[in-house]
């Protein structure tokens, strides 16, 4: 870790000893009991707090009506469950890739991917805030590609050094968000890089597309450059199983070239579709379907 990032501020400095004391904790604890552990915590201790409970009721009464109250009241356990242990095994790189890589790739993107590789074309593997989707990250790069990844800086300095650190003990390279970063994953993508995104994540800036019946703004831009560049764009999942522990890794068949809109249109119907197996593993946390009202106005 480097000396010259500090923390800026009390605030920071206190949140960031924080951090760093429950990552000392956990990592005293075998991997399983790691996992296991801090989704309890988040499950049962954090989202409560913090409200994630209503937030999660919230999103599935809205979009998802015919939800039965036990079943919300399962999701609501299962959701900061799954976050909690996603975030273990973020911070325990080794021990997760090393279980991550001989999770068998299901489905017919692989030889999609493959095919492209061959051909000398870029990739682009589409997933969501769902599961664990570095999963697929590192089972690609286990078959022999170079998977880059997008990521957003902490706030924290020192955080961001360990998180950054985390992530890229999965693969490398990664390209941080901002224009630098940006340019250097444009670069990649543009000499044949296979590149791992999530497109989930509500942007003022997105277009008015679908998800789960309601409008959501959602970013053209990845399937605009798998058309300039003529990527492969392959959506893929890392389902955890009910172990809690493993899990699936699905690579659906490509998504065809067409428009930007129906690109990403087909990309949320194929994170809905899995979602909707799956309901306790997806963030119901975002505010994914909170609309601009000017625009909501314009196009009702």
């Amino acid at each position: 870790m480097s000396s010259n990032a500090q923390p800026r501020g009390f605030k920071d400095r206190l949140q960031f000893g924080f951090i760093r004391a429950v990552l000392w904790l956990m990592r005293r604890l075998p991997y399983k009991r790691r996992v296991a552990f801090s989704g309890w915590v988040l499950s049962r201790v954090v989202a409560p707090l913090v409200g994630w409970r209503k937030r999660i009721a919230a999103n599935i009464q809205l979009v998802a009506p015919e939800t039965t109250d036990a079943e919300i009241h399962r999701i609501q356990r299962a959701v900061p469950d799954n976050f909690g242990r996603t975030l273990a095994e973020l911070f325990s790189p080794e021990e997760f890739v090393a279980r991550a890589r001989q999770v068998t790739l299901e489905g017919p993107g692989l030889a999609a991917l493959e095919q492209a590789r061959a051909e000398g074309r870029p990739s682009i593997l589409v997933s969501g805030h769902f599961g664990n989707y570095d999963v697929v990250r590192a089972g690609v790069i286990a078959h022999g590609f170079e998977v880059g990844g997008i990521y957003r800086p902490m706030n924290i300095p020192q955080f961001n050094e360990i998180y950054v650190d985390s992530i890229s003990r999965v693969g490398k390279p990664l390209f941080s968000r901002g224009r630098r970063g940006m340019a250097e994953m444009m670069r990649f993508l543009k000499g044949g890089g296979t590149l791992a995104v999530l497109i989930d994540q509500r942007l003022n800036n997105g277009v008015p597309l679908r998800f789960f019946g309601h409008t959501a703004y959602t970013a053209l831009s990845f399937a605009e450059l798998a058309m300039k560049y003529n990527a492969t764009v392959v959506p893929c999942y890392g389902i955890r199983q009910e172990d809690g522990i493993s899990f699936r890794a699905v690579l659906e068949a490509p998504v065809p070239h067409t428009t930007p809109e129906d690109m990403t249109q087909a990309l949320n119907d194929s994170l809905e579709a899995m979602v909707r197996q799956h309901m306790g593993q997806w963030f119901w946390i975002h505010n994914r379907w909170k609309d601009i009202p000017q625009i909501q106005e314009a196009t009702s």
